[in-house]
């Protein structure tokens, strides 16, 4: 019998014996060992059946077994050889293999990607199919607290603050478990460039100017006023949007300018400290306005991009000497697996400033300078108050509306050497007290609290149509590529979010590529990129999720869809992604912390 590589080939009269088929059709292996039947038709639905060629003629009834067999799908019986050994002689037996289809409400993430496609396949959906990429077990969603109102001394509560007196405090699995902990949403690490003998001298603005004093400074022009207001452009009550506008400049020019600044306040401080002096000695005015006196106009130089290494090699070098759950890229970083630079959120981004500078109310990690913090926890993220846009606005809260509404904050200052831990999801907002440069970026910590709460923004901001800054498919595949999950948690949630089908032309990945998103809803594109060009144009060319591309076009007419990854390798991540021992990690644990 012929053998054929991949699948198995039979004669016909064998598969006519199998379903009852009449045995004079010939098959493509009875064709090899009878050429006189050169055009002898193939069972499939497009084949016609002419009289003569076959040697015989099919009546009505094995022409509906036929189409039967044809009807949907190509389908392939696989079959089992088992060895089976008599004496001295090995002889084999074939054994059937009986493919189970699965109930699509029945899959999980203990099932096999071929089990899923083979699931997926037949089933028969009724319009969209959408789901939660989270478990409903694992979500969430902010739970606020109605009982009674917290008293007012417990609105401030302390901010944890861990002062290390030696390098090895830094590297402490305590100092992680603490940072990482869920009900920490802030921790301050006190002295920790000392321990670590970090050169801050690197990040100061003489060695930034002798480095690359031409690299491109964004500059926010602000008002200068204290920490705990906020007042509107008219002076006359506090608001909570917080504008600034939006220029450009070097790094060179902003220190020009930070030097003139500083200079310019000890002359002020001089001339202030007379007319307090001359104030005291007038009675005071009846006829004095209530409007708030608006302050100075400042600059704050921020987002300067770090992240070449070129260029600022010295700087990143300096970096490595942290812990490595603390590092820009790490094993175990989920950030690190995204696969391309996001700038500011797995690279570093500098900010320059003089006092008053304003990093409106955002979430992530800063990291070190002298300045004022000011924090809230997580479960209180999704405001609706004084109607800002809390994704995509620029907003500082008013303290005694979040006081009126029971929400406690965390405020603090952060000094030269210190290091701010802020954890997942915690909102903050940073004012500057002083001339000084901070560094920051972000870091993903893979543990389930934090992956939980990054899934539960991703799907927030679909739902708001907002783009997600982190492509959490990609970094979920790339998760599940890449590294061994002991955390029984994360696993089932990695797994979660990636059990999905489907559907083309091939284009492969190329290094450092982007992740995709939709031109119309910013929702992130994986795999399956539906293209069409701008204004017909071959060297303009714009990405859609499938139902942006669907709602543009029912029958996708001029939408090329391309793969990115062939299913075969997706199955293959999928199947080769398993929960592992925690007594492996331990004997590999010098392999995952560096």
């Amino acid at each position: 019998m012929p053998v054929g590589i991949g699948n198995t080939n039979y004669r016909h009269s064998d598969l006519a014996k199998l379903y009852g088929l009449p045995e004079q059709i010939k098959s493509d292996a009875d064709e090899d060992e009878d050429e006189e039947d050169s055009e002898a038709p193939s069972c499939s639905p497009s084949s016609e059946h002419k009289k003569g060629e076959s040697g015989s003629s099919l009546g009505s009834t094995d022409l509906m077994k036929l189409k039967a067999l044809s009807d949907g799908p190509p389908k392939e019986l696989k079959i089992r050889l088992i060895k089976v050994e008599s004496g001295d002689r090995e002889t084999f037996i074939a054994s059937e293999v009986e493919e189970k289809r699965i109930p699509l409400k029945d899959i999980s993430i203990k099932n096999t990607a071929s089990e899923i496609i083979r699931s997926c396949k037949a089933a028969r959906l009724k319009g969209k199919f959408k789901e939660s990429y989270l478990l409903p077990a694992f979500s969430v969603k902010p739970i606020i607290s109605k009982e009674e109102p917290i008293p007012r001394e417990k609105l401030n509560p302390p901010t944890p603050s861990i002062y290390l007196e030696s390098k090895r405090d830094a590297f402490s699995p305590v100092l992680l478990q603490f940072c990482t902990d869920a009900k920490n949403p802030v921790t301050v690490i006190r002295g920790l460039a000392g321990s670590l003998r970090l050169n801050l001298g690197l990040f100061s603005t003489k060695s930034l100017v002798e480095a690359n004093a031409d690299q491109m400074v964004e500059v926010r022009t602000q008002v200068q006023q204290p920490a705990d207001e906020n007042w509107d452009p008219s002076g006359t009550g506090q608001t909570w949007p917080c504008e600034s506008s939006r220029s450009h400049t070097t790094i060179a020019k902003y220190a020009q300018y930070q030097a003139s600044s500083f200079q310019e306040s000890l002359q002020e401080k001089g001339s202030d400290e007379e007319e307090d002096e001359d104030d005291e000695k007038k009675p005071p005015s009846s006829s004095e306005t209530p409007n708030k006196d608006i302050g100075k106009i400042i600059k704050f130089g921020t987002n300067i991009d770090l992240s070449d290494p070129k260029r600022w090699k010295p700087q990143l070098q300096e970096l490595q000497k942290l812990p490595a759950f603390m590092r820009v890229s790490s094993s175990g970083n989920m950030l690190t697996h995204v696969g391309h630079t996001i700038l500011g959120m797995n690279s570093v981004q500098l900010y320059m400033k003089v006092p008053g500078s304003r990093t409106p109310g955002e979430g992530n990690y800063r990291s070190p300078g002298e300045q004022q913090l000011l924090f809230s926890e997580h479960q209180y993220w999704p405001w609706r108050l004084h109607g800002v846009d809390y994704l995509t606005g620029s907003w500082w809260p008013v303290l005694e509306d979040l006081y009126n509404a029971n929400i406690p904050v965390y405020r603090f200052i952060q000094r030269p050497g210190d290091l701010v831990w802020i954890n997942a999801g915690t909102v903050h907002w940073v004012q500057a007290v002083g001339w000084c440069n901070n560094i920051a970026w972000n870091v993903g910590p893979l543990n389930g609290y934090q992956y939980q709460l990054a899934l539960e923004r991703f799907e927030w901001n679909e739902v708001k149509k907002v783009k997600s800054i982190v492509p959490m498919i990609h970094v979920s595949w790339n998760v599940a590529r890449t590294l061994k999950i002991s955390d029984p948690d994360t696993y089932k949630m990695i797994n979660e979010s990636r059990n999905y089908c489907k559907k083309i032309s091939y284009q492969s990945r190329v290094k450092d590529e982007p992740a995709y998103y939709c031109n119309e809803c910013d929702v992130e594109v994986f795999n399956l990129l539906f293209v069409t060009s701008e204004n017909n144009s071959r060297k303009s060319y714009v990405v859609h999720c499938e139902d942006c591309a669907r709602h543009r076009n029912p029958s996708l007419t001029n939408v090329v869809v391309l793969e990115q990854y062939r299913i075969e390798e997706l199955m293959s991540v999928y199947d080769s992604f398993t929960l592992v021992r925690l007594d492996f990690l331990v004997r590999n644990r010098s392999s995952f912390m560096n």
